[in-house]
């Protein structure tokens, strides 16, 4: 009897091993998904895979890229919100799918905080305030006191309604109060096309799309619309320096289901800031005109939220709408 008891004893006394912690403990041990709810080739895509072929070698298990796009990437994140929080199916997110669209939209799949569990900022891809050089102003103090001189005769080209190039022309135009007219267009491309062409005055556009015309001349940049100078352009000043409190972050970042393991959040947090800050990421980032900052899960979990506040209002303010 004594024996017994002593033995029920030491039992209890042995850790639980229930079956959460036995995941964490092998995670992971299967094939990981990764779904990109955009193109192939765009920026969430190819750094997806980059990112997707070093957890491979590192983990040893294949990590698999699987586009859903459609509904302004809101398909394929609805799929990562409807799964199993066991750290097996995520999701690259946008600033569009998980702090813009929800502003937008009539009807969501899935709610943006709620429904996900932020895991690590990856990138945000950096933009320029680029004007037609036929426009007199140099700087953003002369462009916004040239466009209160002229109510409603500048134009700013967007990659259509609800893209982060038209927002940023809205928070412009909210912040310095000047009359400026939207111009959307079907992407980026015939949105750049028409201000080379001089069809509109101005854009807020991202690097690699208007790097090229801005080296040859044929845009003039007038700053950088993130937080910090691009280490691309390091005499180019912010839109914050003239214009305190705007910024414009084209981010990324990686989340999965509700209810993840913190262990399972914390390693993959980790691993994915370990690629990020490599060599070959750095340089590749450079050459993409983009930009990684270290964030924990906790801080990407507010970064995000703070995102989704700041639009919220911008979009109602704008009265901007998506059929």
């Amino acid at each position: 009897m004594r024996k017994t008891i002593a033995m029920l004893i030491g039992a209890a006394l042995l850790p639980m091993v229930t079956p959460a912690s036995a995941q964490v403990s092998t995670y992971p041990d299967k094939p990981i998904r990764i779904v990109v709810p955009f193109p192939v080739g765009g920026i969430a895509d190819i750094f997806g895979r980059e990112i997707g072929r070093k957890l491979t070698e590192t983990w040893g298990q294949p990590v698999v890229i699987d586009n859903r796009t459609g509904a302004g990437g809101n398909i394929g994140a609805d799929i990562v919100a409807k799964s199993a929080p066991d750290g097996y199916t995520l999701v690259i997110g946008s600033i569009g799918t998980h702090a813009v669209n929800v502003s937008l939209f009539p009807t969501m799949p899935y709610d943006p905080i709620k429904d996900f569990t932020p895991i690590v900022h990856l990138l945000d891809a950096e933009g320029l305030l680029v004007v037609n050089p036929s426009l007199p102003p140099t700087t953003v103090p002369e462009l916004i006191a040239f466009a209160r001189s002229q109510p409603g005769k500048l134009s700013y080209g967007s990659g259509g309604v609800g893209t982060t190039s038209h927002l940023a022309g809205e928070l412009f135009k909210s912040m310095t109060k000047v009359d400026i007219v939207h111009v959307p267009y079907k992407g980026n491309v015939p949105a750049i096309t028409d201000l080379l062409g001089g069809q509109t005055s101005m854009a807020f556009a991202t690097m690699p799309t208007v790097l090229p015309h801005v080296r040859a001349g044929k845009l003039r940049p007038l700053a950088v619309i993130g937080a910090t100078r691009s280490p691309v352009l390091p005499d180019l000043p912010t839109v914050a320096e003239s214009l305190p409190g705007f910024e414009v972050s084209n981010w990324i970042g990686f989340f999965g289901p509700a209810g993840m393991p913190p262990a399972i959040v914390a390693r993959l947090n980790a691993e994915v800031q370990k690629v990020m800050l490599s060599p070959e990421i750095q340089k590749r980032l450079e050459t993409e005109g983009a930009k990684f900052i270290p964030m924990s899960p906790e801080q990407f979990a507010n970064f995000q939220k703070a995102e989704l506040a700041k639009w919220a209002k911008t979009i109602k303010d704008a009265n901007i709408k998506v059929d």
